[in-house]
C-alpha cells in the first residue's frame, strides 16, 4: 500500500512534516474586550450547584449587536414594512388638517395619548376620524416605540388581516387558519388599521368578533383606528371598543360643518360674560349665599384651567351658573382652547333643523360633531320641551360623553330628581363629576332690581351624590 508521504508527493503536495516552520509565528494582538476574550461569551465561574453553572451568556460587549439583531427581528414579524418610518418625532406638530383651534387640540391630545400608551400599553385605544388626519401615523408610532423598546407588536390593515385568514383555507397555504388566528390573537400588542373598511359578510364580522372578543376577555393592549363613527359599528364590538373602564377614545380632527360652526357661535352674544367680570358685590347676599357663589367659582376658574370631567353648576333664575359656564368657554377661547357652548333648547333645534329640505348637513353628522367636541358646555337643561324625541336625543349626548368621559360643563335649574334618571344618574357618578359634587348656587336673582336674599325663593336641593366636597 503506497504511504500518505507518498501519496502527497506524487500530487506535489509537501507534508505537514516536511514544511519549513523557521518562520516566526505572529504573536495574537490583545483582544478588545478582556471580559470574553472577543468571543462574544461568557460562562460564569460558579459552583456546579449554582443555576448559571454551565451555561454560556451573551457578554456586554455585544449588548448593541444584540440589541439590534432583535429590533431587526422584531420589525420583520411587525409586519409594518414600509410604516417602520412612522414616529411620534416625525409627526405633524399640529396635524394635517390644523383649521381650527379645535383640530389642533385634539390632535395634540390623541398624541399625548398614544405616547402614554406607548409608554405602557394598558386597556384598549381607539382613534377616530377622517382619512387623513393622522390615525395610522399615530398608530404604527406606538408600535415602532413599542419595538425600539425591544418589546414585539403586530400591525395589520383589518381588511389585509381577512384576507390572510381567507388565504390560509387554500390547499397550498404555508400556515394554517389556526396558526394565524392565534397568533394575532394572541400578540402582547395588536394594532388593528382602518376597522370599518372591511366587507361587512357574515363570516368577516364572525371573525373580527372572535379576536375582539378574546382580546377583551384577556385584557391584552390593542390599538383601533377607524374612519366611521362607533354607533356604525357592530353592536357586539361597540360594546367592547366603548367600555369606559378599559377603553380610551380619541377624536382627531372631524370636519365641522357650518351648522355646527353656527351653533358652536352663539357663545359671541355672551363675551362680556368672562371670569374676571364675575363679581357678587352690589348684591345683598346672605353669609352662605356669598358662600355658594364663592365655592362655584372657584371650581368654574379650576374647571377651566384644566377641563377633567363634569362640571354641573345648580341653582335658580339669574344666580350666575350661565355667567359662570360662558365664562369658562370665553376662558378657554382666549387661550386658542376649543370650547363649545348652547343651551338645550336651541340645541334640540338645530338637531330638529337638520330634516328639513333645505338643510345643507345631515343630523348623523351634526349630532356627532356635537357629542364629540372636545369641551361642550350645556346651558339651562331642563328648560328644553320634554319630547320623548328631546329626551331621546339628550340621552344619547349624555350616555356617549359620559362612556368617552369627555369634559361637559352643565347648568340646571332642576333638581337631579326632576331630571330624566339615565341622565341623571350619570350626572351624579362621582367617578366623573368634578369636585365630586353638584355646586348649588343659592343666591338670588341679580336680574331683578335691589335682587336681594329675599328675593330668592324656596327651591328643591339638587340631592347630589355623596362624599360632597369642594376643591
Amino acid at each position: 500500500m503506497e504511504r500518505l508521504e507518498d501519496v502527497l508527493k506524487r500530487l506535489g503536495i509537501a507534508s505537514i512534516a516536511s514544511t519549513n516552520l523557521d518562520v516566526e509565528a505572529p504573536v495574537d494582538a490583545e483582544p478588545e474586550c478582556e471580559l470574553c476574550r472577543d468571543s462574544g461569551f461568557i460562562c460564569y465561574d460558579v459552583h456546579r450547584d449554582h443555576p448559571d453553572f454551565g451555561k454560556v451568556f451573551a457578554c456586554s460587549c455585544r449588548a448593541d449587536e444584540l440589541v439590534a439583531e432583535r429590533r431587526a427581528k422584531l420589525e420583520r414579524v411587525s409586519n409594518l414594512g414600509p410604516l417602520t418610518r412612522l414616529s411620534f418625532e416625525n409627526l405633524i406638530a399640529d396635524g394635517r388638517n390644523p383649521e381650527t383651534a379645535e383640530h389642533r387640540h385634539r390632535f395634540r391630545m390623541a398624541v399625548q395619548e398614544a405616547r402614554d400608551f406607548a409608554t405602557n400599553p394598558q386597556g384598549w385605544l381607539i382613534l377616530v376620524g377622517p382619512p387623513g388626519c393622522g390615525k395610522t401615523h399615530l398608530a404604527a408610532a406606538i408600535a415602532n416605540s413599542r419595538i425600539a423598546e425591544g418589546e414585539s407588536a403586530f400591525f395589520v390593515v383589518v381588511p389585509d388581516l381577512l384576507d390572510h385568514l381567507r388565504a390560509t383555507y387554500s390547499p397550498s397555504s404555508e400556515v394554517s387558519y389556526d396558526e394565524l388566528f392565534e397568533n394575532v390573537r394572541t400578540a402582547s400588542l395588536l394594532v388593528l388599521d382602518d376597522l370599518g373598511t372591511q366587507s361587512s359578510t357574515p363570516w368577516a364580522m364572525e371573525k373580527l368578533y372572535q379576536l375582539l372578543n378574546a382580546r377583551y376577555n384577556n385584557r391584552l393592549a390593542t390599538v383601533v383606528t377607524t374612519n366611521h363613527t362607533l354607533e356604525d359599528v357592530d353592536e357586539r364590538l361597540r360594546v367592547r371598543l366603548t367600555d369606559p373602564d378599559f377603553s380610551r377614545i380619541c377624536y382627531l380632527q372631524p370636519p365641522q360643518s357650518a351648522a355646527f360652526q353656527r351653533l358652536a357661535g352663539t357663545l359671541d352674544l355672551l363675551r362680556h360674560m368672562t371670569l374676571e367680570s364675575f363679581s357678587p358685590e352690589g348684591r345683598a347676599l346672605r353669609p352662605e349665599q356669598a358662600e355658594s357663589l364663592r365655592i362655584a367659582f372657584e371650581a368654574s376658574a379650576l374647571f377651566a384651567a384644566n377641563p377633567e370631567g363634569w362640571l354641573v353648576l345648580h341653582g335658580g333664575y339669574g344666580c350666575g351658573k350661565t355667567h359662570l359656564a360662558a365664562g369658562i368657554a370665553n376662558s378657554r377661547l382666549a387661550e386658542n382652547r376649543p370650547a363649545t357652548f348652547v343651551s338645550v333648547p336651541d340645541l334640540l333645534d338645530h338637531l330638529r333643523s337638520t330634516y328639513g329640505p333645505d338643510s345643507l348637513v345631515t343630523y348623523d353628522q351634526l349630532f356627532e360633531e356635537i357629542r364629540t367636541t372636545q369641551l361642550l358646555i350645556l346651558d339651562d337643561l331642563g328648560t328644553q320641551s320634554a319630547t320623548a324625541w328631546a329626551t331621546e336625543k339628550l340621552y344619547q349626548l349624555f350616555n356617549f360623553r359620559y362612556n368617552a368621559r369627555l369634559p361637559t360643563v352643565i347648568t340646571t335649574n332642576l333638581s337631579i330628581d326632576d331630571l330624566e334618571p339615565r341622565v341623571a344618574s350619570r350626572m351624579c357618578d362621582v367617578n366623573l363629576l368634578y369636585g365630586e359634587q353638584i355646586f348649588d348656587i343659592e343666591a338670588p336673582d341679580y336680574r331683578r332690581p335691589n335682587g336681594s336674599a329675599r328675593d330668592s325663593a324656596p327651591r328643591r336641593r339638587p340631592s347630589p351624590s355623596p362624599n360632597r366636597r369642594s376643591r
